[in-house]
């Protein structure tokens, strides 16, 4: 039994205190490794990154940060990123997170929301799309820019700050120890805005407690190895990269970091990584690749097909920790040999697990995987309730759900089956917004809005969003991200689906093509003199999808099944509304778009509801 209130109360008490903790604690281990301007990787130890946080710091309080003043960042993923976020907590401030695709608009009023004073910048054009939305920029006191140089003045380039720092820790070299101090358990820490899928972005409140709590439970849990190294890419300006982030300051692995979502595979080859996070539609992207790159017929494909079938049948035997029957376990090792190991080839050949967050995971795909030998273990949190409410590790996966609650987290479910969570993770509330905050945290339980449901063993599964929830015309109710997720882990073109059919007689669906993945399947079909918009409105696209949706609907209800589908000439963007900034669909933005599509799909009565 792990005691949380002794692992907390034994904890440093604050991010910038943790920080400390860990270079103290581990000064010659690698910290991080990242890539150069030329692609080749670079590694620092602990005593190095806090050299250079605390230059950071100290410029930062150089420049008059105050204790819980907000600063935003807007970048990429990059050591940078990880050295601000660590340096505001330490000279006792909060970051303020912002996407760097987040349009002008949204930024604007977030830096507004926040009250943000300084602003960390990846380049000047980030800086002139915060101008260019208005007024917003005119209460920032200083930019930092991490590529570029300023006037030194109110803009400051990277190693002006720096500098700034390394003055003020010569005359004064406890600075930045006071400020650590200064913060609070219960502190601001970070400023996160929720991705907006309706509305404007809501400011969400984490303490310090909620990072501490999360990182320390989860060391107890014995999850990662302080030997491990994590593959880094995700968005830092998602609530569950921070969480890594924390993780790391309190177990001490390593992770190396490179947001370029393109060199991922290549990423992977060169760090051989034990573990990695991402979201779903990473792991579907690898899942219908390496589908589409396996020999269909002839002896390799005979091959892979046994291989998978001997896979298949020997889940039940490892989830369960059961040792395989004799010629199960032969078999087993050869079709690793000649299939397996170069799926784990692909993706570094060092991996222990993958964990999927931010997103509901297919369970054909995680069980795709299992088969392989490859764990993708997923997870489940949300901003508000900082990330990670639960996880399916150390305990073997178990499919289709997110796993028991960390320990000290509380989940119920309502009795209209909404997931409601309490605990030292969930938000202190939204910044400026006490309405909302009451209308989602009653007797300290946050109401989600996803609906779910706990298994005897207090494993939650996540079926749908309580305001996503469909009724057809014939009175059933229809979880559309489970249509949509059947949906794209059977094709392997597809890209993104929003199912729809509310009040109708039956479920449609929208789907765009996966770019990379169109262009083979055209490669193969003859067809690459066709660009992506003729492709996807050709008839013989049509007719594949046609094979696959009839796949597709054998797995779900008779009342779930698609009877049309649309194949759009665009995928959803954040330029056009289409998605959120983390990539999330903003379903009433993109059936307004196409409403007219939408209507079309119901045109003829005629069709039969089930």
């Amino acid at each position: 039994m792990i005691d949380v209130d002794a692992i907390v109360s034994a904890a440093p008490p604050t991010v910038g205190a943790m920080f400390r903790w860990r270079v103290a604690k581990t000064p010659g281990k690698e910290a991080f490794r990242y890539p150069d301007a030329k692609d080749n990787w670079v590694s620092i130890d602990w005593a190095e990154t806090g050299r250079q946080v605390f230059d950071l710091a100290a410029g930062l309080l150089s420049l008059g940060l105050q204790l819980e003043e907000r600063v935003a960042i807007v970048a990429n993923t990059r050591i940078e990123w990880i050295l601000a976020d660590f340096a505001i907590n330490a000279a006792g401030g909060a970051t303020t997170t912002v996407y760097p695709n987040t349009q002008g608009a949204d930024f604007a009023h977030i830096v507004t929301d926040s009250g943000s004073v300084i602003l960390v910048a990846e380049n000047a054009e980030q800086v002139a799309k915060l101008e260019s939305a208005g007024d917003a920029a005119a209460q920032l006191r200083h930019i930092i820019l991490m590529d570029g140089e300023g006037d030194g003045e109110r803009t400051l380039g990277w190693s002006q700050l720096a500098e700034r720092g390394r003055q003020l820790l010569a005359s004064d070299p406890g600075v930045v120890d006071r400020a650590i101090e200064s913060a609070t358990h219960d502190g601001l820490a970070t400023l996160i805005y929720t991705s907006g899928t309706t509305g404007m972005p809501k400011g969400v409140e984490l303490s310090h407690r909620c990072w501490v709590y999360q990182a320390f439970v989860l060391d107890a849990m014995e999850i990662i190895a302080d030997t491990a190294v994590q593959y880094l890419w995700l968005p830092l300006s998602h609530v569950f990269g921070k969480d890594l982030l924390t993780i790391q300051l309190a177990i001490g692995f390593s992770s190396a970091v490179d947001g370029r979502v393109d060199h991922i595979v290549s990423g992977l080859g060169e760090v051989r990584p034990t573990f990695m996070c991402g979201a779903p539609r990473i792991f579907e992207k690898v899942r219908a690749a390496v589908m589409l790159a396996s020999p269909r017929g002839g002896i390799k494909g005979k091959i892979a097909r046994w291989a998978f079938a001997v896979g298949r049948a020997s889940r039940e035997y490892r989830l369960a920790d059961k040792p395989l029957p004799p010629a199960m376990r032969l078999a087993y090792t050869v079709a690793d040999h000649l299939v397996f190991s170069k799926l784990k080839d692909r993706v570094g050949g060092n991996i222990d697990f993958f964990i999927s967050g931010s997103a509901k995971l297919n369970a054909q795909v995680q069980a795709w995987f299992y088969s392989a030998g490859l764990v993708v273990a997923e997870g489940y949190g949300l901003t508000e309730t900082g990330a990670v409410s639960c996880v399916n590790l150390p305990l073997p996966p178990r499919f289709g759900t997110v796993g028991p609650a960390l320990p000290g987290t509380q989940i119920r479910i309502a009795d209209d089956g909404e997931v409601l969570i309490k605990g030292p993770a969930v938000m202190r509330g939204y910044h400026n917004d006490p309405e909302r905050t009451a209308e989602v945290l009653v007797d300290g339980w946050f109401h989600t809005g996803d609906i779910g449901k706990l298994d005897a063993d207090g494993f939650l599964s996540i079926t749908d969003r309580k305001k996503d929830l469909m009724k057809t015309s014939g009175g059933k109710y229809v979880a559309p991200a489970k249509v949509e997720g059947v949906i794209a882990a059977t094709i392997p073109y597809v890209s993104q689906v929003v199912a729809v059919g509310d009040g109708r007689k039956y479920i449609s669906a929208l789907i765009t093509m996966d770019r990379d993945n169109l262009a083979k399947w055209a490669a193969r079909k003859g067809l690459t003199e066709l660009s992506y918009e003729e492709l996807t409105q050709s008839d013989e696209l049509r007719r594949t999808i046609e094979r696959f949706i009839h796949s597709a609907n054998a797995k779900l209800e008779r009342w779930e099944t698609v009877k049309r589908f649309a194949i759009l000439p665009a995928e959803f963007s954040v330029d056009d509304g289409g998605v959120t900034p983390n990539m999330k669909i903003r379903r009433k933005v993109v059936t307004e778009q196409y409403a007219d599509v939408v209507a079309s799909l119901y045109e003829d009565d005629a069709v039969d509801e089930g």
